[in-house]
């Protein structure tokens, strides 16, 4: 028997265009294969294909964003005001009055980018807050991509509670500040240029493009075409550190085996192995992470991996403080973008995984199912 024929059958199964999955360890790659088509009508699927791999680019930029905390440039517990104007006075939403405009208060504390990086800062997503999204007002929201988008009141005093949301874009603009580079050309420069990730960007080139997986919405019909970029497009305003990269499945892999590594892929040190232990640990205390309400169905659903555990937030990812019912290690690492690719980092069994498609809403019945497939298999070690 084929020792993908578990996950070759899911990704059937779960009627996506295509797909790339792929797992490895510290020593390097140790499944890689591409299923299907780039785009329903196109060339077939390449393990180095392109895909918007949204909210995936948060890992990234939160490393990012503690090389800086290393340099002495950033702080984590710091408020953040002086080097982002735009986040001073923080605003909490009250409530409403009768006509329905937002009644707001004071924050009790500044953000900080601790409160960033572990999505305790009050910030939340449109689409997953009705209240944010009433509290735009009859105005509705700014363009996305512009900063103007990213300036919001808050659902909670920082450090409360856990809410996912645009921290991680705010992030991002303090490491611009804190740099004095644009976050693509600190990124280059700092992160994917020396861990040789050739493809990951924010604008890929046409020839890059030209390998980019197409984005599909399921809807009663199958998948329709969406052809939207989650980032906002080539000539935004403000760069989305929480959304806006392209890449590919080896790529990204070569970031998660830096992880693994401590820090380092090869003789090229990212972070130090203390920055990634502080990294890789619990920072949100007693608050339950992860879950995710929606309520623009279209976009995703209500979304919780594990719904018995009490996970939580490091500096960059999920935890699992539990073994997984697919095998990776209590403590393991992961996350996702919108467009379901998925990836984890088990630091203790030395085993990382992604599995890349194009297709909303997130949180896809069948594709969940491939990434359960994909995981037993790298654990299998078959």
């Amino acid at each position: 028997m084929e020792r993908d024929t578990e996950l070759s059958a899911a990704i059937d199964a779960a009627q996506v265009a295509g797909a790339v999955a792929m797992t490895g360890g510290r020593d390097g790659i140790h499944y890689a294969r591409a299923f299907g088509s780039r785009s329903l009508d196109g060339a077939a699927m390449q393990t180095d294909d392109l895909f918007q791999i949204a909210s995936m680019t948060k890992a990234i930029v939160s490393v990012a964003a503690l090389q800086l905390v290393e340099r002495g440039k950033l702080s984590l517990d710091a408020p953040l005001d002086t080097l982002l104007p735009d986040l001073a006075n923080p605003q909490v939403i009250e409530g409403f009055d009768a006509d329905g405009a937002v009644q707001l208060r004071p924050a009790k504390r500044a953000i900080t980018l601790r409160h960033l990086l572990t999505h305790t800062s009050g910030f939340g997503y449109e689409f997953m807050s009705a209240e944010m999204v009433r509290a735009r007002g009859p105005a509705g929201s700014p363009t996305p991509g512009t900063k103007a988008a990213l300036i919001s009141p808050l659902l909670f005093d920082p450090g409360e509670k856990w809410e996912y949301g645009i921290s991680t874009d705010w992030a991002g603009l303090a490491v611009e500040a804190a740099s004095g580079q644009r976050l693509d050309a600190y990124l280059s420069e700092h992160v994917t240029g020396p861990l040789g990730m050739v493809d990951t960007h924010f604008n890929p080139d046409a020839a890059q493009r030209a390998r980019a997986a197409a984005l599909y919405l399921r809807n009663e019909g199958g998948l329709a075409p969406m052809p939207i970029e989650i980032g906002g497009g080539p000539n935004v305003e403000v760069l989305s550190g929480g959304g806006g990269l392209y890449s590919t499945a080896p790529d990204y892999m070569r970031f998660l085996q830096m992880l693994l590594s401590g820090g380092a892929l090869g003789e090229t040190r990212i972070l130090s192995e203390a920055m990634v232990a502080e990294l890789t640990q619990n920072h949100v205390g007693d608050l339950r992470a992860g879950r995710m309400e929606s309520v623009v169905p279209s976009l995703a659903g209500v979304f919780d991996m594990y719904p018995q555990m009490d996970t939580k937030w490091s500096l960059g990812f999920l935890i699992n403080p539990d073994t997984g019912p697919h095998g990776r290690s209590a403590g393991s690492l992961s996350w996702a973008g919108i467009a379901n690719c998925y990836y984890w980092l088990d630091p203790v069994a030395d085993v990382a995984g992604v599995l890349m498609t194009q297709v909303l809403p997130f949180g896809d019945p069948g594709v969940l199912n491939a990434l359960g497939a994909l995981e037993r298999m790298a654990y299998r070690g078959d």
